[in-house]
């Protein structure tokens, strides 16, 4: 099965990249994962917030196949401890999907659209993170999952 990962905007932040990049490669071990830059249409020329909502949802929305499912990582979605999260995991990969695609949004969230044709939600904390960190702490966390689901001792 593919693991999509969208994220809305780049990081200039050079540690950030370092440590995304190496937990990246500890995750092809586990599966295939894809990462997809989304451009953040709010820096690339002046709109206000609800243009640049609807054209980032546009371009996502581009990016999943009719059997695509969507998970965002939004602040309203459920909160899971680390095995919690393996839990899930463990059974989004066996439910027969094709493709699991997670999206880290940009800073004013989803359009309407990318709502309703997401499968869930999911919340990292209750806690607000940079969107640098969002994606560093989501790697880390999916990593993690992998390696619990595979009884290694990483998350011990």
């Amino acid at each position: 099965m593919l693991i999509k990962i969208l994220i809305v905007g780049k990081t200039d932040q050079a540690e950030v990249v370092r440590l995304f990049d190496d937990y990246h490669r500890r995750l092809q071990h586990y599966a295939k994962i894809d990462i997809k830059i989304i451009e953040n249409k709010k820096r690339r020329k002046k709109i206000n917030a609800l243009q640049s909502v609807q054209e980032e949802g546009e371009l996502i929305l581009k990016e999943l196949s009719a059997g695509s499912f969507l998970i965002l990582l939004d602040e309203a979605g459920k909160q899971y401890s680390s095995v919690g999260f393996s839990q899930q995991l463990q059974k989004m990969l066996l439910s027969g999907q094709k493709e699991l695609v997670f999206c880290i949004g940009g800073a004013y969230g989803f359009s309407e659209e990318v709502y309703q044709r997401a499968s869930t939600k999911l919340a990292l904390s209750k806690m607000t993170f940079t969107h640098q960190m969002v994606r560093l702490i989501f790697m880390e966390q999916l990593y993690r999952a992998f390696t619990i689901l595979k009884g290694e001792k990483y998350h011990h």
